[in-house]
C-alpha cells in the first residue's frame, strides 16, 4: 500500500508542479508566414555563412538560396504547399546546423572579443588625468555604449560563453 500511495502522491505533485509552473510560461510567439519566411531566410544565410566561409563561395551559396527562395515567393501564404515549404525549411535548417557556428569577431564568443580593451585615463596618466580630456564612458564588452540602467553602470557584466550572450 505504501508503494502505490507514494506513487500517487508523486503524480498529484507532478500535476501540481505543472499547473504553477504553466502560470509563469510564456506562450509562443505566434509569427505570420511571411515572418517565418523572412527569419528562415535570415538563419539560412548565418548558416551558409558558417559552412562557406570563403566570400565568393558564400556569394554562390546565397544566390542559390534566394532563387529558391524567389521560386516559391508567388504562392499564397495560407495554401498548404507554402506552409510545407517553410516547416520542410526549418526543418532542413535544423539538420544542417554547424557545429561551430561564425561568430563576429567582437561578439562574445568571438575571437576579438575583449582583447584589447581600452585601458582608463587614470592608468594612462598615472592617476593625474590633464584637463581638457573627454569624459571616459563606460562600454559593454562588445564595445557598444553603456545605456543608463543597463547592467554594465552597475559593475561587472556575465557573459555566457555556451550562448554567447551577456547578461
Amino acid at each position: 500500500k505504501k508503494e502505490k500511495k507514494k506513487i500517487i502522491m508523486n503524480m498529484n505533485m507532478n500535476s501540481v508542479f505543472r499547473a504553477a509552473a504553466a502560470q509563469f510560461k510564456s506562450p509562443e510567439p505566434v509569427l505570420t508566414h511571411a515572418q517565418r519566411v523572412c527569419r528562415l531566410y535570415r538563419r539560412s544565410l548565418k548558416l551558409t555563412f558558417s559552412w562557406a566561409f570563403f566570400r565568393d563561395l558564400y556569394i554562390q551559396e546565397a544566390e542559390k538560396l534566394r532563387a529558391e527562395f524567389d521560386a516559391n515567393a508567388s504562392l499564397d501564404p495560407n495554401s498548404r504547399k507554402a506552409q510545407l515549404l517553410v516547416e520542410n525549411g526549418e526543418a532542413k535548417l535544423w539538420e544542417m546546423q554547424h557545429p561551430d557556428p561564425y561568430v563576429v569577431s567582437y561578439a562574445p564568443g568571438g575571437t576579438s572579443f575583449m582583447r584589447n580593451p581600452t585601458l582608463p585615463n587614470k592608468i594612462v596618466y598615472n592617476f593625474d588625468v590633464p584637463e581638457g580630456l573627454p569624459e571616459e564612458k563606460f562600454v559593454n564588452p562588445d564595445m557598444t555604449p553603456v545605456r543608463q540602467g543597463e547592467k554594465g553602470t552597475v559593475g561587472a557584466v556575465l557573459v555566457d560563453f555556451a550562448t554567447k550572450t551577456m547578461s
